[in-house]
């Protein structure tokens, strides 16, 4: 694993937006597409990353398991409301299309970060930018990318199992609009129909007891780009909750399909980073994670558990312990209002003065590719740039 550096093509703005990589450019005018640099990996160390985010995945379902057996959605405060609903999809196992794990590798240990299983975005630049940046400059190498030809097979296997249009919607910015954008082309190149809506866009007849567009035609399959906990307390959550096709995986009358499902829920939350390391202590590919307090961690991170973007996100380092009360010799920040998670501080990639997070992808549960954001820092934010990768 090596970062190297080299010239951007002189016609990357115009390329990478001809694809939908809009939002290449920060407000400040630096870059968040950097083409100015790439990371080199051995095709042995995909293969390491591809076993290990089928692993993680593999995890993540027998904790699913026990979260439900075991009824522990309060320890990861997700509302009482919500209950029912997460049962019901686990069990019927309704539509669900892609996620992403955040790892840490620096060339020797891969570690979880965390699990964007909801809403996570880079995608337009992991799927499609980064793949025409590697036919262009380096035509004989690979890439670990399948993520586009997944996407498409995926919504093939789903057009029995969908009303149609499907529609997509989003309640974010520009990223957002066309992760959206490109998400709804894989699916009409897969033959489905589909309409795009806004969240805010989207409306409830009170009489009909169903959601409609603005054209009063009636909304039966969904693809959301907003959060369940966001949606949840909008004015319309409990009429998301009670429409909800929760018990049938193909579609019901007068049922909604929500895509992502609101079991996602159990893997989008951080508190899963602390039941991992509690069902499967020293695992490899875990850090130790603990939702009571940092125990006897020296070095740590503390996220909330519904945090996004590096939002909260705080690290302490040196934490000296004494008579069992915990004084930190280098705190940065005090614990907020919000439920948290306080995770090891992980070995990262580090060079250049860079710090890179690989953002491992799953369609349909399988492995298909990797994007990777670069830092100043040791926390990954909205303003962290997104360098290209190969593999030889």
């Amino acid at each position: 694993m090596r970062r190297h550096t080299l010239t951007p093509r002189s016609h990357w703005q115009r390329s990478v937006e001809r694809i939908g990589l809009t939002y290449h450019t920060l407000e400040d005018g630096s870059s968040y597409w950097d083409e100015s640099a790439y990371w080199e990996f051995s095709a042995a160390e995909i293969d390491r990353l591809e076993a290990a985010t089928a692993e993680i995945q593999r995890l993540a379902l027998a904790a699913g398991d026990v979260i439900l057996d075991r009824n522990l959605l309060s320890r990861m405060h997700i509302p009482e409301a919500a209950a029912t609903a997460i049962h019901e999809t686990w069990q019927s196992e309704p539509l669900a299309l892609y996620g992403r794990l955040d790892l840490a590798y620096d060339g020797r240990q891969i570690k979880l970060l965390e699990y964007n299983a909801d809403t996570p975005t880079a995608l337009v630049e992991a799927a499609v930018a980064q793949w025409y940046w590697l036919e262009d400059c380096f035509p004989h190498a690979d890439q670990f990318n399948s993520l586009h030809e997944k996407l498409v097979a995926k919504w093939k296997d789903l057009l029995p199992y969908v009303s149609q249009p499907v529609y997509f919607s989003h309640g974010g910015g520009e990223e957002d609009a066309m992760t959206i954008a490109y998400l709804q082309d894989t699916a009409q190149q897969a033959g489905l129909k589909t309409k795009a809506i806004a969240m805010r866009m989207i409306g409830w007849d009170g009489p009909a007891t169903r959601f409609v567009d603005l054209h009063g035609s009636e909304i039966r399959t969904i693809f959301k780009l907003y959060p369940w906990e966001w949606l949840l307390k909008d004015s319309f959550g409990e009429h998301a909750l009670a429409t909800m096709n929760s018990l049938n995986a193909k579609p019901v009358p007068d049922k909604v399909q929500w895509i992502e499902p609101i079991w996602k829920m159990l893997w989008s939350n951080k508190a899963l980073l602390a039941i991992l390391w509690e069902l499967n202590p020293n695992h490899g590919l875990l850090l130790p994670a603990y939702l009571d307090g940092p125990r006897s961690l020296q070095n740590y991170v503390r996220k909330p558990l519904l945090g996004r973007e590096g939002a909260g996100v705080t690290v302490f380092r040196n934490w000296a312990w004494s008579e069992g009360a915990a004084v930190d010799a280098n705190i940065s920040g005090q614990a907020g209002a919000d439920p948290c998670v306080y995770q090891a501080l992980a070995p990262m990639a580090q060079a250049d003065g860079r710090t890179a997070v690989l953002g491992s992808w799953l369609i349909d549960g399988e492995p298909a590719g990797i994007g990777i954001r670069e830092s100043d820092g040791l926390i990954t934010t909205n303003t962290s740039r997104f360098v290209p990768h190969l593999f030889r």
